[in-house]
């Protein structure tokens, strides 16, 4: 990429926000180089952990009999719950509620045990293979009681209770309205009702879950190590439940995280016992989750049932809706915000005046939820736009026509919806372009030429089906994301985030963001992520919120880093008033080359001085700044998906013929990773949509704990995509920027569904159920015949 002049005519870098910039991290991961916490050297005296997990889905814990497991050699202790009782604080809700009932979860069970994987005693051996041996001789008189395996059986009459001496099965009950949805559908010449169903899934990242620790006696410091996409989060965590002050804990996400999706920006009791057991044994620990621990005791997300009713008139204008759902919340309330989030989603991009939404979060006996991909917004567009597609054929209107007539036009924000999102402020879409969104997408999709292929097509027997779905998505969640910038003594600049990537491309994305703020080509510009040691507040990285808040962190830092920079430069230079410009890893004056100095020589001045000796007047200490971005509120994303199907009625088998994406982030900081930060996320969907289902009995106990019994997209399943993107800079940030991490997942059940029950529609067949199976199309064509 060439360097671009000024009006001076000097050549400086060129913008780098919406450059198409290769991954920087991508050399290391593609040549085996990278560094994942198992690749990390620890110590060679690193003892390793594994864990007993309950083998019920409800039981009491009458004795636990460790002796046989305490004689393996090799082996160096072996805890339970009672062992570990001084820090056996409740781990709290990451997002509560004043109705919440508080139900505890500790990091280990101590008197009975409420799910199929949890945690019952952990073995610490010289190696996984003597703890796994050991764990077997662990012997544990359980008594088994009545367990709940879904929110139907939480609210059902005198259902048996998932926490003895709990109130009921109802974790929290919320309601949300705005305008007069009573009134509104009273008078409505047109209802419509329906009940859909999205089941249970997990996050199914390339590394399962991960924590290593060690305690230096000498510095009374702990270091753990730990595969979280927040470290700050589980530092805060860790330094309550020890009772150890802050600075004393350094919690450092690796380099390289395999993934985390939303699972692991939770904070879970093993993550609380390592760190612990390494203390108390003076010995470096290390936890690998294994694919198996994985799938009965990761948290999972997305088991909620709709019951819908949308009100119209004879146009297809929305008047009011009401949805009440179920979300299955499993064992224990980790966090209420996939269902709060989903609280007010249902809406969309339409205007709907009178609205109620009604939450009724379940405990059952199973792994607690928490989010996955998409957090509680798949359910909400699949309740809403199943209901549009309904309306549409009820009143024999064109389901894309219906869109247009209710979308929120483009002159309409900001625009408030009435009702409170999960951040705790109004519902105030910021941005947007809606019906370009919806334009651009039906076009690219060739939606008219398929609506006329479709009608020749049935003639010859072929059932092919067009199906839409719109989502607005709130992403660049507060309170706040931090950055600093510090010119080293190497002449470089180092950028630190607090939040923890997981393949995003951080190091990328945020020089990029850095080179423009200060006008420093990329080659001098640095970026590290995720360690409590070097930043000393942070969130995480979820929710798609982190370009819309370290972003204007980062950009606000390097700004003022820059102003650093060239103060002393001045000083040094004996100039005044006078602008200056970077070349190469110089600063200098734009039309005079030869009167400048270099970064190094910067940082002798201002970082190193001379030992004893004053500074030269004017010349700032320290060249490190930082910078803590809250937003005002959340901001929403937004796009539109389309997809062309054809189902074999016989079989089930779904084949996507033809998939557009229309996306809109805001400002697109680097095209190319945005483009695979949507396509990640539009596989993720194709899973929820059509393959993937955790499977539980009557009695709780998982069915689906490998991937012989689960089924998980790959490269094969997952059909090629047109995507373009139309960007509406949100006014709540300096980058304009959005989230995108998530809007490749958000529709694509919802999409899937109607695609397959408009081709479907012949026979009226009904799609209630998500995802969309061979199974459940045989079932339904089967219940339209009877």
């Amino acid at each position: 990429m060439s360097a671009r002049k000024t009006t001076a005519g000097a050549d400086v870098p060129p913008k780098m926000i919406g450059a198409r910039i290769e991954r920087r991290e991508d050399f290391r991961l593609l040549t085996g180089r990278g560094k994942f916490l198992d690749d990390l050297e620890m110590p060679e005296d690193t003892c390793e952990a594994a864990f007993l997990r309950s083998p019920h889905g409800h039981a009491r814990v009458l004795r636990i009999d460790t002796s046989a497991a305490l004689d393996v050699p090799g082996v160096l202790g072996v805890f339970t719950g009672e062992d570990v009782r001084p820090m056996m604080k409740p781990l709290p809700a990451k997002v509560a509620h004043p109705d919440l009932q508080e139900i505890p979860r500790l990091p280990m069970a101590l008197d009975a045990v409420h799910y199929v994987g949890e945690p019952v005693a952990v073995v610490i051996a010289s190696s996984r293979y003597v703890a796994e041996d050991a764990v077997d001789l662990i012997d544990v008189d359980y008594e088994p009681l009545p367990a709940i395996s879904s929110t139907a059986a939480a609210l059902a009459r005198n259902a048996p209770l998932v926490h003895e001496g709990a109130r009921d099965n109802i974790a929290v009950h919320v309601t949300q309205r705005a305008g007069d949805p009573d009134a509104a559908f009273a008078t409505a010449p047109h209802v419509l009702s329906e009940t859909f169903t999205v089941v249970r899934g997990g996050g199914h990242s390339m590394e399962c879950r991960a924590v290593a620790a060690r305690f230096d006696s000498v510095t009374g410091q702990l270091v753990v190590w730990d595969s979280t996409q927040a470290p700050h989060y589980a530092r805060n965590a860790l330094s309550a439940l020890y009772d150890m002050p802050e600075d004393d804990i350094r919690l450092i996400a690796p380099p390289d995280v395999g993934g985390g999706f939303g699972p692991k920006a939770q904070f879970y009791g093993e993550e609380a016992v390592i760190p612990w057991v390494a203390m108390q044994l003076r010995r470096p620990v290390k936890w690998i989750e294994d694919r198996r621990e994985n799938f009965i005791s990761a948290m999972m997300e997305r088991t909620q049932t709709h019951r819908v009713q949308v009100a119209f008139d004879d146009d297809g204008k929305l008047i009011a809706l009401k949805d009440v759902f179920e979300h299955d919340q499993g064992a224990y309330v980790a966090g209420l915000q996939v269902p709060m989030i989903t609280l007010s989603t249902v809406p969309g991009q339409y205007k709907i005046p009178n609205i109620h939404t009604e939450l009724y979060a379940c405990f059952t006996n199973m792994v607690p939820t928490s989010s996955v991909r998409g957090a509680g917004r798949p359910q909400a567009v699949a309740a809403m736009e199943r209901m549009m597609d309904r309306v549409a054929e009820y009143l024999r209107l064109d389901p894309a026509e219906l869109r247009r007539r209710n979308l929120i036009q483009a002159d309409e924000f900001p625009y408030k919806v009435g009702l409170m999102f999960r951040d705790g402020s109004p519902l105030t879409y910021d941005s947007g372009n809606y019906p370009e969104l919806l334009r651009g997408t039906l076009e690219r999709l060739g939606y008219d030429e398929w609506r006329a292929r479709q009608a020749e097509l049935r003639a010859q027997g072929r059932l092919i089906g067009v199906g839409i779905a719109c989502y607005v998505e709130g992403c660049g969640l507060g309170p706040y994301e931090g950055a600093k910038a510090r010119l080293t003594n190497s002449g470089e600049v180092l950028v630190t985030l607090a939040a923890a990537p997981q393949g995003q491309g951080y190091e990328t994305v945020y020089a990029q963001i850095a080179a423009d703020a200060m006008g420093l080509d990329m080659r001098y510009i640095k970026v590290t992520t995720g360690d409590t040691g070097r930043i000393p507040f942070g969130q995480g990285t979820f929710a798609s919120r982190i370009t819309a808040t370290a972003g204007p962190a980062v950009l606000q830092a390097c700004q003022q880093l820059r102003d650093r920079i060239f103060t002393t430069a001045a000083v040094m230079l004996k100039v005044e008033g006078e602008n200056f410009v970077f070349r190469g890893d110089r600063v200098t004056l734009p039309d005079d080359e030869s009167a400048g100095v270099t970064l190094r020589q910067i940082t002798q001045v201002a970082n190193v001085g001379k030992h004893g000796i004053t500074l030269a007047r004017g010349v700032p200490a320290g060249l490190e700044t930082s910078s803590y971005f809250a937003p005002e509120r959340a901001a929403y994303a937004s796009g539109a998906h389309a997809a062309v199907v054809e189902v074999d009625p016989e079989t089930g088998r779904t084949q996507i013929l033809k998939y557009v994406i229309g996306h809109d982030c805001g400002t697109v900081i680097n095209p190319l990773l945005v483009d695979g930060q949507v396509l990640g996320g539009f596989a993720a969907g194709i899973g929820n949509a059509m393959y993937e289902e955790q499977f539980y009995d009557a009695s709780a106990q998982p069915l689906t704990t490998s991937y012989l019994d689960f089924s998980l997209p790959s490269a094969v399943e997952v059909p090629p995509v047109e995507l373009f993107h139309v960007q509406s800079p949100s006014p709540l940030n300096p980058l304009g920027a959005k989230g995108a991490g998530e809007g490749g997942t958000i529709p694509a059940p919802a999409t899937v569904a109607n695609a397959v029950e408009d081709a479907l529609r012949p026979l009226g067949a009904r799609i209630n159920e998500m995802p969309v199976t061979p199974p459940k199309i045989v079932g339904a064509i089967t219940a339209a015949r009877r």
